[in-house]
């Protein structure tokens, strides 16, 4: 008997044993090679998403939205091994540069190896990728890692030229705005103002390199100040980890990982419209695709609103021919009561990428900021690249803002004047008479600058707006500040840290943080975050072109072709060649024209003190 049971129990026993060998074996035949993710970094990165580009250009548009929810997706996904990105010139600024450093550092933390390859490196870019496992550059590339560049542009000698005069008032001594218009360089207070804040700004990507590479601060800068680099010297100095051209890179990650190593170079980019071009009715299948549009999530939802260009009264609609640049106040509003109204968004982020612009169009936004507060739904702020004057004005009031380090914002003050013509009329022969009823009904006329009891007045009226702007910052910031607000106001300019430290923001982060932020304050664990409003598809966007629907702004070429009134036709063909040769200071002009244009028909402004290019 007890040899029976002996003689069952051992055959179990094997059988068990035999089973599990048998069950690691075919385990061990279906399992999946390890994933490796491949982005690729090129083209224009934005921050509104869109549907999908104009119908002319060739530049790649990734939102940063949906970069970071392509990061996040594979970063928690557990059969992704590792993350590579090849960097290739991807236009992008300094806030969204942290918001994807900080991505590449959350995978590192999970032990998800970050292998990158570059050719050609700038230090804003070099500060972001030196996140990296693994940097690698292609030989010879251009490194060039030598410091911070920032140039503003003054406008005086330009409308001296023309025959035109700006007739400026600023409320503050650091709010420098309109100096573009009226010197030929900055003021004492401006270039205070702007060594404030590179120092912020430079000591930042210092810092991301030290922290990346390994290295002390002062290490960092002594390269710098030694730079620019080859690959082959940058290896030396421990800048990069290797120098190879990018096949044998690729070749090199899949030999880590295997030959059966699932390298997916469009993880999780969304299916797009599936149309065979074969087919003579392709077309009709896009039309069924874009008349029946994808049902919306019905889970609760945090909404994205964003505040992204020069803030602007009135409306603009995206068109397949090229979309219109400005944060519009009708637009923004109607989203922000869309999301207070609608019972399945439960918090709202609102993401300011701004200079200012408009005080009234500031005021409108803020006050439907408010609204979704008032319906009892939070409100997060999450400033990108630039959230300043007009920017930090529609975000003063949020329950909590979240900036990240390179971010500039603050800027509290008021700018206002008008462009006095009457020397540019003369040159071409053209003379006007003008009537009035009225001490002072001429305050706004562009033939003659402001007289002593006008720049009275006018200067009253902005000092009330200025006071408004203090006040929306004093109650939306009540207890946060650290200074008193004439200490920070003025027009002075911040970085993210710097204001952080200050109690103009609360939390140093992304969008991503903000979001997550939002869904705790509303107890969302399983959430659906949305774009509010949801961007137009092609279809709908041709209807709308075709019906006249919405206002088209003034395009910023014929604006530059026809200044100061006449045409120039030799301005407007130049513009092409100068943009491929300089756009850096090409598109500064154009934000300078934008400005120009903003306070002569806003005469009241809250905008950054000055155009100031980085590179």
């Amino acid at each position: 008997m007890y040899r029976s049971v002996r003689r069952i129990a051992f055959t179990m026993a094997a059988c068990l044993v035999l089973t599990g060998v048998s069950l690691a074996e075919e385990l061990g035949a279906n399992q999946s090679p390890p994933k490796v993710v491949h982005f690729h970094l090129a083209g224009q990165l934005t921050e509104t998403p869109q549907e999908m580009p104009p119908l002319f250009g060739n530049t790649k548009i990734t939102s940063l939205k949906e970069m970071l929810e392509r990061m996040s997706k594979a970063r928690e996904d557990d059969a992704v091994a590792a993350v590579v990105l090849t960097y290739d010139g991807m236009g992008m600024g300094m806030a969204q540069l942290e918001e994807l450093r900080n991505e590449l550092l959350k995978f590192k933390a999970l032990d998800k190896r970050v292998f990158v390859h570059v050719e050609g490196l700038t230090l804003p870019t070099f500060a972001m990728l030196s996140a990296a496992s693994d940097l690698y550059v292609v030989p010879l590339t251009d490194m060039w890692i030598h410091g911070l560049f920032s140039e503003s542009m003054y406008l005086r000698g330009t409308l001296d030229w023309l025959g035109m005069k700006a007739d400026i008032v600023h409320i503050g001594d650091f709010k420098s705005a309109g100096e573009m218009l009226y010197r030929r360089e900055p003021s004492a207070p401006a270039r205070e103002n702007i060594d404030w804040l590179l120092d912020g700004m430079y000591d930042n990507l210092v810092g991301m390199i030290a922290d990346g590479r390994g290295m002390t601060p002062k290490q960092v800068k002594n390269l710098i100040d030694n730079g620019p680099y080859t690959g082959e010297k940058a290896l030396t100095a421990g800048l990069i980890d290797g120098v190879e051209y990018r096949d044998d890179f690729m070749a090199r990650i899949r030999d880590i990982y295997g030959d059966g190593v699932d390298i997916d170079n469009r993880y999780d980019e969304g299916e797009g419209l599936d149309v065979d071009v074969s087919n003579p009715f392709a077309f009709f299948n896009i039309f069924q695709e874009l008349l029946n549009p994808k049902k919306e999530p019905s889970k609760e939802t945090v909404g994205i609103v964003y505040v992204e260009g020069m803030i602007l009264p009135g409306y603009s609609d995206p068109s397949p021919f090229g979309g219109s640049s400005g944060a519009f106040s009708g637009n923004i509003r109607n989203a922000l009561n869309d999301a207070a109204d609608d019972p399945n968004i439960k918090a709202v982020v609102l993401r300011v990428d701004s200079p200012g612009g408009s005080a009234m169009a500031s005021e409108i936004i803020l006050h439907a900021a408010q609204r979704v507060q008032a319906a009892g739904k939070p409100l997060i702020v999450s400033m990108g690249n630039v959230a300043a004057s007009g920017g930090y004005y529609v975000s003063c009031s949020a329950d909590a803002i979240f900036a990240d380090e390179s971010t500039i914002t603050a800027s509290i003050g008021v700018v206002g004047g008008k462009i006095v013509t009457s020397d540019m009329w003369d040159k071409i022969g053209v003379n006007w008479v003008s009537y009035q009823r009225g001490a002072n009904a001429d305050m706004l006329a562009s033939d003659n600058a402001f007289t002593e009891a006008q720049r009275q007045h006018i200067t009253e009226w902005m000092t009330e707006v200025y006071d408004v702007f203090k006040g929306h910052v004093i109650a939306g910031r009540k207890g946060k500040l650290t200074q008193p607000l004439e200490e920070l106001a003025g027009g002075r300019v911040f970085t993210g840290r710097q204001a952080l430290e200050r109690g103009l923001v609360d939390q140093i982060g992304g969008l991503s943080d903000a979001v997550e932020f939002a869904a705790k304050k509303s107890n969302l664990y399983d959430y659906d975050v949305q774009v509010v409003p949801k961007s137009k598809n092609l279809f709908e966007m041709i209807f709308q072109e075709m019906s006249g629907e919405g206002t088209r702004p003034t395009d910023i070429r014929a604006a530059l072709a026809q200044l100061g009134g006449v045409q120039r036709p030799g301005v407007e063909a130049m513009l092409p060649m100068l943009q491929r040769l300089d756009p850096t200071r090409v598109e500064a002009l154009m934000d300078a024209v934008t400005r120009l244009e903003l306070i002569h028909n806003e005469r009241v402004a809250v905008m950054m003190p000055l155009v100031l290019s980085m590179r």
